[in-house]
């Protein structure tokens, strides 16, 4: 519930701080003290548009803070704020805080941590339900109707969800089956005339490298081939330099020992004769390392190309061309086999319709009994209400089958006759605000203890009305106030009402005060004496009289 608000330069509000606890709270001031600049100030931060109108005239910025503390997070607000990585800790308050500058733009914070507007957009119906003259949402928007039904008569929403998510999901996939079935026969023949050729060329992963390094290896040696014949006469024949090398050597080898310098020009003319040979020897190995079939060249590159071709006809890589043939496979098998995977999802559809059905049909009885149900405990809460000849009902429509989803086959709205004869037309198209305000309360007694949000606002439900439809007002709010968490609900109550001020367990009075050209507005929370003044002078107007006081005793003492 809400227990803190802080409110910084909203407005004719300076500052000013409130603590609110459990039970019927009430706010009440004359006409134009500021009680709406209250209601604009706390629906900044559940994310309502932030107006630069909004900034006290002079200030630089306004704030916001709101507190709200529960004795367990409502899930409703838990899992947003978990989707944001919004931490909070057990039992740790809720801070909503909004700034907005004056020249323009605002932030949202939640215990500090930065947020979008979105989120308090999100959260708010959790946490506030503010219900005004000219409301259009929360009971009088048709969209929460149906929700509203099913807390109030426990029905079986959560199977009927389930229910239709797997048959949802069995339509998808039958869908996926019969399109991919339907695009591999359109294509059969083109498929089975690719597959023919991959097929052909039975292409590998891997393959295209290790052409393209043999057809390289292979270019080269044909580039070397030439330079290596010219150096074949090098040492092929008697007249090339190594058959003369060895002649030389033989020569020398006959006179060496004649002269000590011959020998040593021997010894060197051997070596060279030697390093001469093994050059010989590798050149020879080199020339067969690189000696290549021209047809084999040809071959490499023909198989090359052709594999590059195939992979630009099918816009993949040339390593991917295995995967393309096995793809193309499993879509002709799917043709010859897929008849039987559809026949199997056919039934699985119409088994998951026919849970889903069963489900959708018990949740619409439910609700249908519950309807009947909610309007008589309605009907109940209408005549002390000063609506004697209204009539409400719950108006609970099947859909038509392409309308039906995961909150089953109904549609329901709130309708009402506020005169004998008359049609029963939508909640939110009734003309009396005070009329709708009356009747907002008389839903909201008859769905007590049904949840809904933390704190509910009643914002001057009490236009129009006086003595005892007042009273029954005032008895109806404190009964609400007195329901909801571990028997703690709370409810605020902006009231004109002088018996709707006399039943709540904290009262505080709105004023407005002027110094100078400044105008402020304050809120003081009153002690039982202050009490008494304020309802005597919504009694008597602006002279409080002693009866006004006396009145105005009875009325706390009645309470």
């Amino acid at each position: 519930m809400l227990t803190h608000l802080a409110i910084r330069n909203v407005v004719l509000i300076e500052a000013l701080d409130l603590a609110f606890g459990p039970g019927l709270g009430v706010l009440t001031g004359e006409t134009g003290a500021g009680k709406s600049i209250l209601l604009d100030a706390l629906g900044l931060v559940l994310g309502n548009r932030a107006e630069t109108g909004l900034v006290r005239a002079g200030a630089d910025g306004a704030s916001v803070t709101a507190t709200f503390e529960f004795a367990a997070l409502p899930a409703a607000v838990a899992g947003p704020l978990a989707e944001a990585e919004v931490e909070l800790e057990p039992g740790e308050p809720l801070l909503i805080r909004r700034t907005i500058k004056a020249d323009g733009g605002s932030k949202a914070f939640i215990n500090d941590q930065p947020v979008g507007v979105a989120l308090l957009r999100e959260i708010a119906g959790a946490l506030v339900e503010l219900h005004g003259q000219h409301d259009d949402r929360g009971l009088v928007n048709p969209r929460g109707h149906r929700l509203l039904l099913d807390r109030f008569c426990g029905g079986d929403v959560d199977g009927v969800t389930a229910a239709h998510a797997a048959w949802a999901d069995a339509v998808t996939r039958l869908s996926a089956a019969k399109a991919a079935i339907a695009k591999a026969s359109a294509d059969q023949d083109l498929l089975l005339a690719h597959l023919e050729e991959l097929t052909a060329m039975q292409p590998e992963e891997g393959e295209e490298e290790r052409l393209a390094l043999a057809r390289a290896d292979m270019q080269k040696g044909e580039r070397l081939a030439d330079d290596l014949q010219d150096l074949r006469t090098y040492w092929d024949g008697s007249n090339s330099a190594l058959a003369q090398l060895r002649a030389a050597a033989r020569k020398l080898d006959r006179i060496a020992d004649q002269h000590p310098v011959l020998a040593e020009a021997l010894a060197s003319l051997d070596r060279a004769v030697i390093e001469a040979g093994e050059a010989e020897d590798s050149l020879r190995r080199a020339a067969e390392a690189m000696e290549f079939d021209p047809q084999e060249l040809e071959n490499a590159e023909t198989r090359l190309f052709e594999l590059r071709a195939l992979a630009r006809k099918h816009d993949c890589r040339v390593d991917d061309l295995p995967r393309v043939m096995r793809e193309m496979r499993a879509a002709l098998d799917a043709i010859e086999h897929g008849e039987a995977d559809v026949a199997a999802l056919e039934a699985e559809v119409a088994s998951t319709r026919q849970v889903y059905l069963a489900r959708a049909e018990a949740l619409h009885a439910t609700r249908v009994s519950g309807a009947l149900q909610l309007d008589a405990a309605v009907a109940g809460e209408l005549a002390p209400l000063k609506l004697d000849a209204a009539r409400f009902r719950t108006a609970v429509t099947l859909l038509d089958e392409d309308r039906w989803g995961a909150g089953g086959m109904d549609t329901v709205e709130f309708l009402i006759a506020t005169n004998p004869g008359a049609d029963f037309a939508p909640l939110g198209k009734i003309a009396s605000g005070g009329e709708l305000s009356r009747f907002i309360l008389a839903l909201k007694v008859a769905l007590a203890e049904k949840g809904g949000a933390a704190t509910v606002i009643f914002d001057e439900i009490d236009r129009g009305v006086g003595g005892a439809v007042a009273s029954a007002i005032g008895e109806r709010l404190a009964r609400l106030a007195g329901q909801g968490e571990e028997g703690g609900g709370q409810l605020l109550a902006v009231t004109h009402s002088p018996q709707v001020a006399a039943r709540g367990g904290t009262h505080y009075m709105i004023a407005k005060s002027s110094e100078g050209t400044v105008t402020r507005t304050s809120v003081a929370l009153l002690d039982s004496a202050g009490r008494q003044e304020e309802i005597a002078r919504m009694l008597s107007g602006a002279e409080i009289t002693p009866e006004a006081r006396a009145q105005a005793d009875r009325l706390l003492e009645g309470v």
